[in-house]
C-alpha cells in the first residue's frame, strides 16, 4: 500500500531487483533500484475551478471578438480588456492554486498571453527591419500564432472540463 502524501510531496518508489557479481554461493547481492516519479496533487476548491472556466471564458470572449469584429484574432486577444483581465486573475490567484492540478492550468494560460506576445513583438520587429516589405509575409505568421491561441485555449479548456491536469 503507497502512503498518503500532502500538496507538493513527491513519492520515489520502484522495482527492487538483485543483481549477483557472481556464482559463488554467499556473495551478498547488490540492489538496482528502477527509480520513477509519482507526483501527487491535492484537489482545488470548487471555487478555484470555477475562477478557472471565468478565465477561460475571457480568453475565448477575447478570440471571439477578434473572429467577429474589426480587429485580429491576435489584435483581441492580446489587447482586449478581456484578456488582459484575465492575465491579471492569473497572477493575483496563482498563489490560491499551487500545488492543485489547476497551478497547470493557470501556467498554460499565463504562458500562452506571454509566448503569443513574443511572437508578435518579433513580427513587428521582422516588419521594421525590413521598412514595411516584411508586412507582405508577416500576415502569415501572425495568422499561425491566432489559431495556436484557439488550439490553447480550446486544450485547455478542454483539459479543465475533464478536471485534468495541463501538460506544460
Amino acid at each position: 500500500m503507497l502512503p498518503l502524501l500532502d500538496s507538493g510531496q513527491t513519492l520515489v518508489a520502484g522495482n527492487v531487483t538483485e543483481a549477483w557479481s557472481g556464482e559463488v554461493a554467499g556473495m551478498t547481492p547488490r540492489f538496482v533500484v528502477e527509480e520513477y516519479t509519482v507526483s501527487a496533487f491535492a484537489e482545488p476548491r470548487e471555487p478555484l475551478v470555477k475562477l478557472t472556466h471565468v478565465i477561460y471564458a475571457l480568453h475565448a470572449f477575447s478570440l471571439v471578438t477578434g473572429i467577429i469584429g474589426a480587429a485580429t484574432i491576435v489584435g483581441a486577444f492580446l489587447t482586449g480588456w478581456p484578456s488582459i483581465l484575465a492575465v491579471i486573475l492569473n497572477y493575483a490567484k496563482r498563489s490560491e492554486v499551487r500545488g492543485t492540478w489547476l497551478e497547470s492550468h493557470f501556467r498554460w494560460q499565463i504562458r500562452t498571453f506571454w509566448f503569443g506576445l513574443l511572437w508578435v513583438m518579433l513580427c513587428a520587429l521582422f516588419i521594421i527591419a525590413t521598412l514595411g516589405i516584411g508586412l507582405l509575409i508577416a500576415w502569415l505568421p501572425l495568422s499561425l500564432v491566432g489559431l495556436w491561441f484557439i488550439y490553447r485555449i480550446a486544450r485547455g479548456w478542454l483539459r479543465l472540463l475533464e478536471r485534468k491536469p495541463m501538460y506544460v
